[in-house]
């Protein structure tokens, strides 16, 4: 609170904040019994999915940028800070150890802790390191398997955007298929509107795949149909008539 009162006055405003970080949060166990935690009595860290934490981590997170620029740590280190939200990346030449270790006594300084588990030091010319959902490092070319540096979208990005399509082609979904088309499109264009940057074919085509055999089997269990459904609803009627986006065909229209 000393932190957002250096730069919000409004007695109501702070009050307001404070209450967000004093709520109770009620919580599931593991038996399903529903329990409250945090409140009045709880003093660190905010609410889980609280309104107010992502300005909070902001305001944390550029109090360490600060203090690395006003300290001169970029030069020092050889390094430059990349940084979204409370997600950052160090990039240094040869000195590494020495930034993180000065991040980890800063961090701690603040209250606050890093995320071991996500906390490394990688040789980015020879390992791979995510962030923002992208896979950073060396990649192969499949056609005459050389390497080069480059970005390509993380396993875990095309898993969360076939868990999403996954979600929307329920069998219980009686929607107009204009409506699931629509809702499907928007999913997939998202994705490849953020995913656009790097090397995307691999990543592209698994999607690709994956939607298909979703709509196909969504569709023949919605129209009773007795096979497998590869004649009436073909891959070119998905891509075609039946209006389901491409990511490929994004891509191609893109460069052109």
């Amino acid at each position: 609170m000393q932190c957002v009162a250096r730069r919000i006055v409004d007695r109501d405003v702070l009050r307001l904040i404070k209450m967000w970080l004093t709520v109770p949060v009620e919580e599931r166990g593991e038996n399903g019994k529903r329990r409250l935690t945090g409140g009045k009595d709880h003093h660190c860290g905010t609410p889980q999915g609280g309104v107010v934490s992502p300005m909070l981590a902001n305001l944390y997170i550029n109090r360490l940028l600060k203090g690395w620029r006003n300290t001169q740590r970029g030069e020092q280190f050889r390094a430059r800070v990349v940084s979204y939200a409370d997600d950052f990346v160090i990039l240094s030449r040869g000195k590494a150890a020495q930034a993180l270790d000065w991040t980890r006594k800063v961090v701690t300084r603040l209250g606050l802790t890093l995320n071991e588990a996500k906390t490394s030091i990688k040789q980015a010319r020879q390992e791979s390191f995510h962030f923002l959902g992208y896979r950073f490092g060396p990649h192969c070319f499949a056609r005459d398997g050389r390497w080069y540096l480059g970005a390509s979208p993380s396993k875990k990005s095309v898993a969360r955007i076939k868990q999403k399509v996954g979600d929307l082609l329920v069998p219980n979904n009686v929607e107009a298929w204009s409506e699931v088309r629509d809702r499907l499109n928007q999913i997939l264009k998202g994705w490849s509107a953020y995913f656009s940057y790097g090397t995307t074919t691999e990543a592209y085509r698994a999607v690709d795949y994956y939607v298909y055999e979703s709509v196909r089997h969504y569709l023949r269990r919605r129209h009773q149909v007795p096979t497998r459904g590869t004649t009436h609803f073909s891959r070119d009627a998905v891509y075609g008539k039946l209006g389901v986006v491409q990511l490929r065909r994004i891509r191609m229209a893109s460069r052109s």
